[in-house]
């Protein structure tokens, strides 16, 4: 057994630190959310230890319901920085990385176990503070490293290529990063085409907590990875898997639904738990949030679910943007997925609710629709 280091969100250079003894297997690590003048938090049910192998214990973010705490080893998160390490092409000494993303989630933390495998120094942005392309790019300004690389969710994504027209110094600093990795949710079509036209790497990454974040890269998995289907239904094996259940062929079933084509290609349709039953025809509100976002004008979106006494249930849109676009929005997903797809609802809001990690809070923006 050995002890587990408590650090708050916003140190992320103690808790740099910190990841150097938990590499070494001397401690295991857990990220609170931030200090609040100068306060630790409260945790409730952590242990004061843990068993010698595990590495950290994270947070999932909690989209959907509660967080759940999970265990990660130290054989786990090596194998997940080595396998991204060779995908990626960053090798020791050379891969500097931005750290842009809240470190009380694995893709934070992962930067930094990243940097010290690498034995480089990241910079560090304050993400405890909304973040801003102006912030991102003065940070990367003062990055030094061979090889470059951040890891950044899709809100950030789009916020950065909205600025980007405007500011060429931020495209110049976006054009020398060798890869920025983007998950936690799909990013939007248009976003992606953008910069990638603009000369911006891009790599599309899907995993999660218990994945010990992304094993699969521009839907290719990483090596060590397998990837099936059962029933639609997406099953992970590999040795970056955190302590989380696998069935006898190791593999861990997640709530995502794809498809593995013949060349081992995963695509990613959307959550198991986010399809609602329309007047009996099954609708993905991740497909309905990737058709509407194509709509030009939108710049933020998030699809619920509303109960209704006649279909059951029905397609409820919050966005931000036009005002002038929601009937071009309700016409563009009739058009492809039916009446069963047309919301029955549009709210356009100032600012969609975000977890702390960027993701829409689903939870908060279903309450908008109970409260308007």
């Amino acid at each position: 057994m050995h002890d587990l280091k408590l650090i708050a969100a916003n140190d992320a250079f103690g808790a740099l630190v910190a990841l150097t003894d938990v590499l070494d297997g001397k401690q295991a690590l857990f990220v609170t959310a931030p200090e609040v003048n100068g306060k630790m938090p409260e945790t409730h049910g952590l242990p004061e230890q843990v068993g010698d192998r595990i590495a950290l214990i994270v947070e999932s973010s909690g989209s959907t319901g509660r967080p759940k705490r999970i265990q990660i080893s130290r054989e786990a998160l090596i194998a997940s920085a080595n396998s991204s390490a060779l995908a990626l092409g960053s090798f020791e000494g050379t891969a500097q990385w931005l750290l842009a993303l809240p470190i009380n989630y694995i893709a934070g933390l992962n930067v930094l176990t990243r940097s010290v495998l690498a034995g480089t120094q990241p910079v560090l942005m304050n993400t405890s503070v909304p973040f801003t392309p102006e912030a991102f790019s003065r940070s990367a300004s003062f990055m030094t490293g061979d090889r470059r690389y951040t890891s950044l969710v899709p809100t950030q994504l789009a916020r950065l290529a909205k600025a980007v027209d405007q500011d060429p110094y931020l495209l110049s600093q976006l054009r020398k990063f060798d890869a920025i990795l983007v998950g936690g949710q799909a990013p939007q079509d248009e976003v992606v085409d953008k910069l990638t036209h603009l000369g911006v790497n891009l790599v599309i990454t899907y995993g999660m907590t218990e994945t010990c974040g992304g094993c699969v890269y521009n839907g290719q998995p990483l090596a060590g990875v397998e990837v099936a289907t059962n029933a639609g239904r997406i099953g992970v094996k590999g040795p970056m898997l955190a302590e989380v259940p696998t069935d006898e062929n190791g593999f861990y079933w997640t709530n995502d639904e794809g498809v593995v084509y013949s060349d081992g290609r995963l695509e990613i349709i959307g959550r198991m738990d986010r399809v609602i039953n329309s007047g009996g025809i099954k609708i993905s509100l991740d497909r309905v949030e990737q058709l509407a976002q194509q709509v030009v004008g939108v710049t933020g979106l998030a699809a619920t679910a509303i109960d209704d006494v006649e279909w059951g249930q029905r397609v409820g849109i919050a966005f931000t943007g036009s005002p002038e676009v929601a009937d071009e929005v309700a016409t563009a997903l009739a058009d492809d997925l039916g009446p069963a797809g047309r919301p029955i609802r549009i709210l356009r809001v100032d600012k969609l609710p975000l977890l702390p990690n960027g993701k829409n809070d689903l939870l908060a923006i279903k309450q908008l629709f109970e409260e308007n």
